[in-house]
């Protein structure tokens, strides 16, 4: 990919954004964030400087900055490079922590500005593309919390201590209300945080007891449900782009990834079988 850009989103509601952008001359001038910075860095290399010292990321590398951590950065040659990164305000770490551990937990250090380390670098560019790819809020929820307690295990000082409480016997009531909850409101784009509510329990609570019964976090499982009653739709020989809608996809593109990921054939396939 040549040439610069720069994509940017924003939640309305809480203090997260991203930003996927490639750069070959522009550089940032020294400044800081109010917020904890989670970068990846996709193809090419940058150079910064952070805490006094000279740092480069090269691809697959993650870059982690507390708040207020002032540093720079531009490409470090004149290939330029492409980047993924995620801003988190520190209240927002604290919440998804607490809810983890099941009490308030204080915010974490990260030591290091760059990181090399395979797994973060997974977690952080799915955690991107979800947010920034139009992904459920249920989905961009379960990300949130996974990567933000990935970063502090792997990443932060004294790492390790994000633990969460030990499964309960309210377990089984608890992923039956979510479960009712999900098939009740197929189409509704719930968040994690209120799919918690109504089922009694912590975000981080619900996730792991539902994956236990169910072999796949909510959001998959949302997603199923609309999958199977596109699947009757179409069947019965509704149009696929009003299936879609219908059924809670963006579009018939949408509806048709899902679709072969999930059954191995295509909408069309499927309805030319069913008739």
């Amino acid at each position: 990919m040549s040439g610069e850009w720069t994509r940017y989103w924003r939640d309305g509601d809480r203090p997260l954004e991203a930003m996927h952008a490639r750069f070959e001359r522009r550089s940032y001038h020294r400044h800081s964030h109010e917020t904890y910075s989670f970068g990846v860095t996709e193809e090419g290399r940058q150079a910064f400087r952070c805490r006094g010292a000279a740092h480069t990321s090269a691809a697959g590398m993650v870059m982690a900055f507390n708040p207020d951590d002032a540093h720079d950065g531009g490409p470090a040659d004149r290939a330029g490079f492409i980047y993924r990164i995620v801003h988190l305000g520190p209240d927002l770490v604290g919440e998804v922590l607490a809810d983890i551990t099941g009490r308030p937990t204080g915010l974490p250090l990260f030591a290091s500005p760059v990181v090399e380390d395979p797994v973060l670098a997974r977690d952080l560019r799915a955690l991107h593309r979800a947010l920034a790819g139009g992904a459920s809020r249920l989905r961009r929820d379960e990300l949130l919390t996974a990567t933000v307690a990935s970063m502090v295990r792997r990443a932060a000082v004294g790492s390790g201590r994000v633990t969460a409480p030990s499964p309960s016997r309210a377990d089984a009531r608890v992923v039956q209300r979510a479960r009712e909850r999900l098939h009740d409101g197929l189409l509704d784009d719930i968040s994690a945080e209120e799919l918690a509510r109504e089922a009694g329990c912590s975000r981080f609570a619900l996730y792991r007891a539902f994956r236990r019964a169910y072999g796949m976090a909510p959001s998959d499982y949302q997603r199923q449900l609309r999958l199977r009653a596109a699947r009757r739709l179409i069947a019965r020989g509704d149009p696929i782009a009003e299936v879609a809608a219908a059924t809670g996809f963006a579009d018939q593109s949408h509806l048709t990834r899902w679709f072969v990921r999930c059954y191995g054939i295509t909408p069309a396939a499927y309805r030319r079988a069913a008739h």
